[in-house]
C-alpha cells in the first residue's frame, strides 16, 4: 500500500504541474502545431533536458531502480524510418484529439469527460496492435 501511495502522489503532482503549466490545454497544443507559440516547445524541451541531466546524475552516483539494477538506456539498433513513421502517427493522433497519452487521464480529473472517447479509441488501437503485432513489419 505504501508503494501505491508514492506512485499516486507522484502522479497527482505530475497532473497538477501539467494543468498549471497549461500543457493539457487544447488551445496550447493547437498553437504548437500551428507554430504560433513557443510555450509547448519550451515545456517539452525542459522535460527532455531535465531527463538527460537526471539520467546522467543517476549514472554518476550509481542510483538503482526499484528492482535493484542500475539505470541504463538500451541502445536500439533498428532503422530510423520506423521512428519517423511512428512519430508521425503519434503526432497526427495528438493533433487530432489534442492530447497525448499522459494528459488524457489528467483531463478526466479536470472534468473534460469527452476525453473518455479518445481513451476508448486509444485502448482499442492498442488492442488491435496487439492482435496484429506478429503480422506488422518491425
Amino acid at each position: 500500500m505504501g508503494k501505491f501511495l508514492k506512485f499516486f502522489a507522484v502522479g497527482l503532482f505530475f497532473g497538477i504541474v501539467l494543468v498549471k503549466s497549461e500543457a493539457v490545454s487544447w488551445f496550447r497544443i493547437f498553437e504548437m502545431f500551428k507554430f504560433q507559440s513557443f510555450h509547448m516547445y519550451g515545456i517539452i524541451g525542459t522535460a527532455v533536458g531535465t531527463g538527460i541531466i537526471l539520467l546522467l546524475i543517476s549514472k554518476k552516483i550509481k542510483l538503482k531502480n526499484t528492482t535493484g539494477s542500475f539505470l541504463r538506456v538500451p541502445i536500439k539498433e533498428r532503422g530510423f524510418r520506423r521512428y519517423i513513421i511512428g512519430g508521425t502517427i503519434f503526432g497526427l493522433g495528438w493533433a487530432l484529439c489534442g492530447a497525448c497519452p499522459g494528459p488524457m487521464y489528467i483531463l478526466i480529473g479536470t472534468g473534460a469527460f469527452s476525453i473518455l472517447i479518445v481513451i476508448a479509441a486509444a485502448l482499442l488501437g492498442t488492442f488491435v496492435y496487439g492482435l496484429l503485432n506478429d503480422k506488422l513489419p518491425h
